[in-house]
């Protein structure tokens, strides 16, 4: 009896160890009250096995969708697991351009109003997409330009909108080269680099857009969710998860925590002249220098122009 106490004693300790440092060491921000979003219209990007920050978030309550092979980076919103009859599925696939397109043609004949897009959908994964691009950049940043673009002008028929580009606080590792952009980066962290090209794109995207869109009622921002606990990184090394799940256990939110800053970039009051700018646990932050960077910010969106076909000679919504 001694020792089973003795026992119960540790494995209570050991809880209340790990209680204190969840709660201690990941920093999350306070809950807010839902926003009210009745009678707007929201696409929000993101996976039906499980969406990064919870896509369904900004126009239902949390939650993800059940599983359907072979998962690609789609519009996910599932209203069996809402309970909002109004959330619906359409397919995406953000690594073929050509479904990008064939997604914004289909949404602009359904709906006649958006008045929010929110580019959640993210890999973490190494690969070539059948447009020749690196999976990890044209997902991340390619594909959801080229759904920008496509849509802007629903966004600005049905202003005030907004846009919120899901990055990430891993921007302040990216190196961006627009003659080399879509292109893998070279060395042994090869994915891992790209993803940080990845989201420091994300970043100067929110900053050109909203350069682009002043006086237009349009508005952009750039979040980082957090580290946020969710399939994002099921494509590491399988010796690598191992020691990849305490930490996520310990330090990284659960999907409602991580949609928080996205949530409030979408629906907050107030914060058009924060337009362009990066947000952090709901609250606008300076990104790292590269990110800060204008005539950079206009060169990743000239050369991404040019890679998705759409030209500066009239092919851009925004031309």
């Amino acid at each position: 009896r001694c020792g089973m106490g003795w026992a119960l004693l540790a494995v209570g300790l050991l809880l209340c160890v790990y209680t204190l440092l969840r709660h201690g060491l990941r920093r999350v921000p306070p809950p807010r009250a839902p926003p009210a979003l009745r009678g707007r219209t929201a696409i929000v990007t993101g996976e039906r096995r499980a969406p990064p920050g919870t896509a369904p978030v900004p126009v239902a309550e949390p939650g993800g969708c059940p599983p359907d092979p072979p998962a690609l980076p789609q519009a996910a919103l599932c209203p069996q697991e809402t309970g909002n009859a109004e959330v619906r599925f359409m397919q995406l696939d953000l690594a073929s351009l050509r479904s990008v397109r064939a997604f914004a043609s289909a949404f602009l004949r359904q709906e006649p109003h958006l008045h929010l897009l929110i580019n959640n959908a993210g890999v973490s994964a190494g690969g070539t997409t059948e447009d020749g691009f690196s999976l990890c950049f044209q997902v991340n940043h390619l594909g959801h330009f080229l759904l920008t673009q496509l849509l802007l002008p629903r966004l600005q028929d049905s202003a005030p909108s907004r846009v919120v580009i899901v990055a990430s606080q891993a921007h302040c590792a990216g190196r961006l080269r627009p003659d080399t952009l879509g292109r893998p980066p070279a060395g042994l962290l090869s994915t891992f680099q790209d993803y940080c090209d990845s989201k420091l794109a994300n970043v100067l995207h929110a900053r050109e857009l909203a350069t682009r869109l002043q006086g237009t009622r349009v508005t952009c921002y750039a979040v980082h969710p957090g580290f946020v606990n969710t399939d994002l990184f099921r494509h590491a090394p399988l010796w690598l998860k191992p020691l990849f799940l305490p930490l996520a256990w310990l330090f990284f939110r659960d999907a409602a925590e991580g949609a928080e800053t996205s949530l409030h970039c979408a629906a907050q009051p107030g914060l058009e002249r924060f337009s362009g700018r990066y947000f952090a646990d709901c609250r606008p932050r300076e990104p790292w220098p590269p990110a800060r960077d204008d005539r950079l910010a206009q060169a990743l969106w000239e050369a991404s122009e040019r890679l998705v076909g759409l030209g500066g000679d009239g092919g851009s919504p925004l031309a």
